[in-house]
């Protein structure tokens, strides 16, 4: 009876997570335009690519749509908290060609099974690897370096990615192209902007179903990331501290109507902290000792040591909701939410569709351009083209129904020349 239970439940989670995949595919206009454009090419054909995303359903869709352009495509999850399992499973399930498409992938994996996956992934010798957050390209670069003459290039979709591959680059140590697509104005002006924004708060409200309006947030980082948490949150009628370490940040917080302040400060009155820095030790123990009681901390950075958790692990925590533990600090209650890993996908589903899908365009045409001209591309951090870019919005702009005007000739010479006078 129990077998018969285990195998219905398998079965209702993998029908669940392809109509996931099948929702997430039906919103993807973009992705699927580009897809397109790369199976008539045929340049994808046979290429071995290595992805470490949050395999969750828009993942899933860029697995099928380089899978169906002729690749073979190998899965992990680039965090142990972000894998959605009934996606997981129901790519399996997928229409595509026997062996074109794998995924070792599941939610909660401790450190060893988290990096056995990735591992799993490289033993296919990639020509291209599609990583967030750099532990593909790390590996490749320390315990795998027998594969790395037959890296093509490789794509990187975050900020703290970027942060990761300009070090190595420094160093003189980055052995092949990687498309900087996190740095593209169609991913970050979006991605990191409205997804984020969007995808956090909709986490901290799943976790939580606390009521915004009032609530004193501090938003640590006023990056792209930093901008659209605190433009969600201002808009659903919370009282906005940002804490900056950059001064030019800092100003545009200020003129963006935000108190500024630093996080010793800030955090005194706090009922809700959010971390999206890429930087560790952002809510360190300092910082936490002086916390009221109540105070939420959460963290949309891809790593979990902005905030510090080793120091409230000292103390026995205790579930207060699905995402939410309790620990008690000198007499007060504090709560970390989602483990003091990414909020927007522990507890949320992750950016919305439509971000994903233009982000993901992205992606795929990093990868069709690495096979395309990776004999001429430098081992750098290659900026994205701007011509893809253009690329990508007005294949969004006409997918909502949407155009733009276009300069006359007499136009383009006028922008072109120094002479015109007033």
């Amino acid at each position: 009876m129990n077998d018969v239970m285990d195998d219905e439940k398998m079965i209702k989670l993998i029908e669940k997570g392809r109509k996931r995949i099948d929702w997430a595919m039906s919103h993807m206009k973009v992705l699927g335009e580009i897809g397109k454009r790369i199976s008539m090419s045929g340049n994808m054909k046979d290429i071995r690519v290595s992805m470490a995303l949050h395999t969750e359903a828009k993942t899933g869709v860029l697995a099928v749509v380089l899978a169906r352009s002729g690749a073979h495509v190998r899965l992990a999850s680039c965090n142990p908290l972000t894998t959605d399992d009934s996606v997981a499973l129901a790519l399996a399930e997928v229409d595509v060609s026997p062996g074109t498409l794998e995924v070792r992938a599941r939610y909660d994996q401790d450190k060893k099974q988290y990096y056995d996956a990735l591992n799993w992934t490289l033993d296919q010798r990639p020509q291209i690897v599609i990583d967030d957050g750099g532990d593909l390209i790390r590996i490749l670069h320390t315990e795998r370096r027998e594969l790395l003459d037959g890296i093509m290039g490789g794509c990187e979709e975050t900020t703290t990615g970027i942060i990761r591959l300009k070090a190595l680059q420094g160093e003189g140590k980055l052995m092949f192209p990687v498309m900087g697509v996190n740095n593209a104005d169609m991913k970050h002006l979006f991605d990191n902007r409205y997804g984020t924004g969007q995808s956090t708060l909709d986490g901290i409200l799943s976790a939580t179903n606390l009521t915004v309006a009032g609530m004193r947030a501090v938003v640590a980082g006023y990056g792209w990331c930093g901008k659209g948490i605190s433009m969600r949150l201002k808009g659903m009628g919370a009282n906005i501290t940002v804490t900056e370490v950059d001064p030019v940040k800092g100003v545009e917080a200020v003129m963006d109507g935000f108190r500024v302040l630093p996080m010793e400060e800030a955090c005194l009155d706090a009922n809700l902290i959010v971390t999206a820095t890429g930087c560790k030790d952002v809510v360190p123990r300092q910082v936490i000792e002086k916390l009221p009681d109540g105070c939420m901390l959460a963290n949309s950075g891809h790593f979990d040591n902005e905030i510090d958790t080793a120091y409230l692990e000292e103390r026995k925590g205790l579930e207060a909701r699905s995402d939410v533990t309790a620990y008690d600090v000198d007499g007060r209650t504090i709560y970390l939410l989602s483990r003091g890993r990414l909020v927007n996908l522990v507890a949320g589903q992750g950016h919305p569709v439509e971000i994903m899908d233009m982000s993901f365009a992205m992606q795929a045409l990093g990868c069709q351009l690495i096979v395309n001209k990776a004999s001429e591309l430098p081992a750098e951090v290659i900026p994205f083209p701007p011509e893809l870019d253009e690329e990508v919005a007005r294949i969004k702009l006409s997918s909502i129904g949407y155009s733009i005007d276009e300069l006359t000739d007499e136009q383009r010479i006028y922008l072109g020349s120094w002479e015109h006078g007033t």
